[in-house]
């Protein structure tokens, strides 16, 4: 089975995760099949937090691919932010 996850990166304390898809057998920071963002848990000023592909894990889930639980909350606070960057633009 194919899974949408997060492979941890980042030193000691300071985490970095990648949104990988991966197939389920293998370790959490193992092998990977495609990198379809990153997760930047401690951003701080101008750094990026959040960037997904969502295009590209829609294409996965289509044929079949699970995402995590956490990368499920991401996708959802990624539209969250996307439609009131939207609606800031419009006012």
């Amino acid at each position: 089975m194919v899974v949408i996850r997060l492979s941890r990166g980042g030193a000691k304390k300071r985490p970095f995760y990648h949104i990988v898809v991966a197939d389920k057998q293998r370790s959490r920071n193992g092998r990977f099949i495609e990198q379809v963002g990153y997760f930047n848990p401690i951003a701080s000023g101008k750094e990026v937090r959040l960037v997904i592909d969502v295009e590209r894990i829609q294409q996965w889930i289509t044929k079949g691919a699970q995402p995590s639980d956490r990368v499920k909350y991401l996708m959802k606070a990624q539209k969250e932010t996307a439609t009131q960057a939207s609606a800031a633009e419009t006012a």
